[in-house]
């Protein structure tokens, strides 16, 4: 099943409120800073759509499961959950950020010596869920992947998304991108 943007909109709405794990953030405050952030860097309509969504995976996981706000113990693989979803409906341009974000996360482990000081204690749990810092040679793999620059970008709107009370603009005012974006495939095509 496809998500329209009217689908993505209502699950914010009714999920958004649960905290982001282990942050002092829910997840639409999440979201909407990212978005902000990708929208402040003037980033291009289809990086500030993937900011918003990016962690869409998580809002999937508490619409399908009841769990607390502690850090997990597993890597649910949020930054895939999303992909079959978005994948009928939306460019790559949007979609492969949103897939790469976790593993930009290790990247920049790797090749930015104070990158890991600024994580956060739930990033920096859930880094080890997810495999722990790149190595060289998987460094040298991820950058030759299409959009690996854009999930860079993305990932540091992702750690500095994580302010309480941060003003933002509202959900309909990112969404526009969403909208925007969204491009249905025809049934049997």
């Amino acid at each position: 099943m496809s998500l329209t943007p009217d689908d993505i909109q209502s699950l914010y709405e009714r999920y958004g409120a649960s905290l982001y794990d282990g942050e002092a953030v829910t997840q639409l405050e999440h979201a909407l800073q990212a978005a902000c952030l990708a929208e402040a860097d003037n980033a291009p309509d289809s990086l500030v759509a993937a900011a918003l969504l990016h962690d869409l995976g998580h809002i999937l996981e508490a619409r399908n499961q009841k769990r607390d706000n502690a850090f997990p113990d597993i890597d649910h693989r949020h930054q895939l959950a999303a992909v079959p979803f978005l994948a009928s409906g939306f460019p790559d341009s949007v979609i492969e950020p949103v897939k790469m974000h976790v593993d930009a996360k290790r990247c920049l482990c790797t090749i930015d010596p104070g990158y890991f000081s600024t994580l956060s204690p739930a990033s920096v749990h859930s880094l080890g869920l997810q495999g722990g810092p790149f190595s060289q040679a998987q460094v040298e793999q991820f950058r030759q992947r299409p959009y690996a620059e854009d999930a860079l970008r993305l990932r540091r709107w992702d750690d500095l998304a994580k302010v309480p009370q941060r003003t933002t603009p509202d959900l309909a005012h990112f969404m526009r991108y969403v909208t925007k974006l969204y491009q249905p495939v025809a049934p049997g095509m």
